[in-house]
């Protein structure tokens, strides 16, 4: 395990050295390991750089406010420091978002991006800006059930015990930098942006995911255009990688 301390960013190599790079871009209150069903398939393909958003895991909390500029901004900061010219990035809901802006403000520096259940304008900034309170009034410990209930359909958390271990994640976060990313992603519009992205871009939503449903992946393919495509995976709401780990690898070809 690696730590960047330039920027206070925790991050991980993995792969091999010498394939395409891909950056992996976690969602608010998830660490890298919620990459952890992708991950030895990609390994066996790819050059992998995980890292952790501000307050994420081992990563440093970061004075706010956050921008995604900011964000984004960081991720090409470590691939100046790792000597990479060109990488594809997947980016799941907040890491979603870092992918579309670096597609549309760094686009000679993206080779391709996968976009997970994400939202180039959520439209509910109040939304956000409550949680950026509950957050900072309760911490993130209060949040996990409500998170929970978003990120995994009933049957899912019904059946499988693994969603301890995303529990454990969102009430590990940070509280201010919580609530700092929830201040962001209720700030995002990437609109305008989108029509700038050139990489071929996969779309994935969650047929189920009540904080991006469908729509929303289906607005930044239009936004895009001709480089986009929409898949939607039945049986999933917001950590749809997880949730259809098997569907979502087919996507990418991982199986």
């Amino acid at each position: 395990m690696s730590r960047w301390q330039d920027f206070g960013l925790e991050w991980h190599e993995s792969g091999h050295p010498e394939a395409p790079v891909l950056v992996l871009s976690n969602a608010l209150g998830c660490t890298w390991e919620m990459w952890d069903p992708q991950i030895d398939a990609l390994n066996a393909g790819y050059r992998v750089l995980r890292y952790n958003q501000p307050g994420h895991g081992g990563s440093a909390v970061l004075p706010g406010p956050y921008t995604l500029a900011g964000l984004s901004s960081a991720v090409l900061a470590l691939l100046d420091h790792l000597g990479v010219q060109r990488a594809s990035v997947m980016g799941s809901s907040l890491g979603g978002m870092v992918g579309l802006w670096l597609g549309a403000h760094a686009g000679g520096r993206i080779e391709g991006l996968t976009i997970c259940c994400s939202s180039a304008w959520l439209g509910q900034e109040q939304v956000e800006l409550d949680r950026a309170a509950a957050a900072r009034e309760h911490g993130t410990n209060e949040l996990v059930s409500p998170t929970i209930e978003r990120w995994f359909t009933p049957h899912f958390r019904e059946w499988h015990a693994e969603t301890a271990v995303y529990a454990a994640m969102i009430a590990s976060t940070d509280d201010e930098a919580y609530a700092s990313c929830s201040e962001l992603i209720g700030r995002v519009d990437l609109r305008a942006d989108l029509p700038a992205i050139t990489a071929p871009t996969l779309v994935v939503a969650g047929a189920d995911d009540p904080a991006t449903p469908p729509e929303h992946s289906a607005a930044i393919v239009a936004g895009i255009g001709a480089n986009a495509r929409l898949a939607v995976l039945p049986h999933a709401a917001h950590l749809a990688n997880v949730e259809q780990a098997a569907a979502f690898n087919a996507l990418l070809g991982l199986d």
